[in-house]
């Protein structure tokens, strides 16, 4: 993650923590965070995982991608390289933010790149969100963890995301478009 991710995704957390009221203690206590860690991100600090930013957006009741995209301008390009890539701390799993959802829609669009490493299990989001998978290269079982699917490319899936669900890739180099939504 590079030094300006970093500062901009601390920017943010302490901006929706402050706009909701809350102290680092308690944002800490409603995302399971601890306090040390939301103080070292809002200072533009640390590495956070993909399941860290979840947690703390889930406990601001904002978007992960509010905590990472900047305002998006009219046209959008993001080249591959350029994308704000977030990396699991359980899986070879990285998320790259593509389009934040604007203030009166609720979705995030997502580039996964992803191999075999085991599971990559995600806990239950937000209530109604729902979340949408397209492969685009390898294979992977998606979906709810008691009964994902094998997706081979051009496949498309859509399950709930308020219940445990899992990405497990099957082999090098397995890419998907992800698009979570809350309805």
């Amino acid at each position: 993650m590079t030094e300006e991710l970093g500062a901009r995704i601390g920017a943010a957390i302490k901006r929706e923590r402050t706009a909701g009221g809350l102290s680092v203690s308690e944002l800490a206590r409603r995302s399971g965070v601890s306090k040390a860690t939301v103080s070292q991100l809002e200072s533009g600090g640390g590495n956070p995982s993909v399941e860290t930013l979840w947690a703390l957006g889930d406990a601001l009741g904002v978007p992960f991608a509010r905590l990472v995209d900047e305002d998006a301008e009219p046209v959008t390009l993001i080249r591959a390289a350029a994308a704000p890539h977030i990396r699991s701390a359980s899986a070879n799993y990285v998320a790259a933010l593509l389009s934040a959802s604007p203030p009166n829609a609720r979705r995030d669009v997502y580039l996964v790149q992803a191999d075999p490493s085991g599971p990559k299990v995600s806990a239950p989001h937000a209530r109604g969100t729902v979340e949408h998978v397209i492969l685009v290269s390898g294979s992977a079982l998606v979906g709810p963890e008691s009964s994902p699917v094998a997706l081979l490319p051009g496949d498309y899936l859509c399950y709930p995301g308020d219940a445990p669900h899992i990405f497990d890739a099957q082999h090098e180099g397995t890419t998907a478009v992800l698009i979570s939504e809350i309805r």
